[in-house]
């Protein structure tokens, strides 16, 4: 960094990528800074900086040292190696710039009186993240696996008998299904869909079971299902088309001894989603196919809506309250997955095939009836070149700290 880039970014004044700090401060409130910039999408932290824009310069000696050594060394877990650099700004005046780039083992805290405390950057400060971003910071990291948190109230009950049946005897292998409540606790228990009371009651349902057999998740889990709207024009102000929301269990029932392929007895939530979202995307045309059947006109490929919707359903982070919302609009479709990009991944790896997921026994139930791929490389391998293809146009692709949206236009 120059001076020129230094004395420009300090003109603008602190805010969610910049924090101004004097290097006499206690190592803990420098730690603070730096665990908030790696928990949250990285930043900067310059000392000898003043709160108004004011260059004092830094004062202590070896000062890089005494970072690497007391800040973080001793206060900031787990470790943290920002890239550090002194501008000089005059003859007597240095400024350090400390650069710290999104963590990718969150959540950091800082240690300090027998306490571990996690912080975020809000705006332009730092403060102690809330249980549920602290969860959300858990998950990011990959220490808590959201999908097999216990849905309280849930039994067995709750889940479709018709889907389990068919999933431990045509997928998993079994040759007989459970016979009684006590079999299935513990067969469902082994494989993720139940959890073991800790009050010495019944097993309940984690999300994951609830999300894939469960007959109605949303009555004990609000954020489970999909939202579908059509509009009339290009935003939320027009006329509304349709509007739904849509609470099934995720896999369907089909007619045969192998899930994957065969005629569907029972609709998944992927299934009734594409039912409603078919007058809307596609139209069929005048003229009779090979087949004597009339042949139907995708706005968008059916392929990449089919994988948008999948990805938003098998990525989604189960610690927002939000719903997966997808929408229609006359000029384009967005689909809404809650929750931000986990693990340092960013729009550019997605779009290069890096991958991340998210809730592995979802995702591992998909693959097995075919609504997943092996290479879980969707976003390369098919939404964007078949738009490119068949549209013409390219999609787009929004993060945040909420959500992932990913936008397909109509053909251009």
């Amino acid at each position: 960094m120059t001076k020129a880039e230094l004395l420009e970014l300090i003109s603008h004044g602190e805010n969610s990528g910049v924090e101004f700090k004097h290097d006499d401060m206690r190592p803990e409130q420098i730690a603070k800074e730096i665990v908030a910039f790696a928990n949250f999408q990285g930043g900067q932290v310059l000392l000898g900086v003043d709160d108004d824009g004011s260059i004092s310069g830094i004062q202590r000696e070896n000062l890089d040292r005494w970072l690497v050594d007391t800040v973080l060394g001793r206060y900031i877990h787990p470790r943290i190696i920002p890239h550090y650099k002194e501008v000089r700004v005059s003859e007597s005046q240095r400024v350090a710039v400390i650069t710290i780039s999104t963590g990718v083992t969150k959540p950091y805290v800082v240690r300090h009186r027998d306490r571990e405390d996690i912080y975020i950057r809000t705006g332009s400060t730092s403060r102690l993240a809330t249980r549920e971003q602290q969860a959300r910071l858990f998950a990011s990291g990959g220490m808590l696996h959201a999908e097999k948190l216990p849905v309280s109230g849930s039994g067995l009950s709750d889940l479709s008998q018709d889907r389990m049946k068919e999933y431990l005897l045509s997928i998993v292998g079994e040759n007989e299904v459970p016979g009684d409540s006590e079999g299935w606790h513990a067969l469902l228990c082994k494989l993720g869909f139940m959890t073991e009371s800790e009050t010495g009651s019944p097993p309940v349902c984690t999300i994951a079971g609830l999300i894939l057999f469960g007959l109605s998740p949303r009555r004990l889990l609000p954020n489970a299902g999909i939202r579908w709207m059509a509009f009339e024009g290009n935003d939320k102000s027009y006329k509304s088309l349709d509007d739904r929301l849509f609470d099934e269990p995720l896999v369907p029932v089909r007619n045969v001894s192998s899930a994957v392929g065969g005629r569907i007895l029972g609709n998944g939530l992927l299934e009734s989603l594409f039912m409603a979202m078919r007058p809307f995307v596609s139209e069929e045309l005048d003229d009779l196919g090979d087949s004597l059947r009339r042949q139907r006109s995708w706005a968008y490929p059916l392929e990449a809506l089919r994988e948008s919707v999948i990805n938003a359903v098998a990525h989604r982070d189960w610690t927002r309250h939000e719903k997966i919302e997808v929408v229609r609009y006359a000029d384009r479709l967005s689909v809404l997955s809650p929750g931000a990009l986990q693990n340092s991944m960013t729009v550019e790896k997605m779009i290069a095939g890096q991958r991340s997921p998210r809730n592995n026994l979802i995702v591992a139930v998909l693959r097995d009836y075919g609504y997943v791929d092996s290479r879980g490389m969707g976003v390369r391998s098919k939404i964007i070149p078949l738009l490119l293809e068949n549209n013409g146009t390219v999609p787009e692709f929004e993060a945040s700290e909420d959500y992932l949206k990913t936008v397909m236009y109509q053909r251009a």
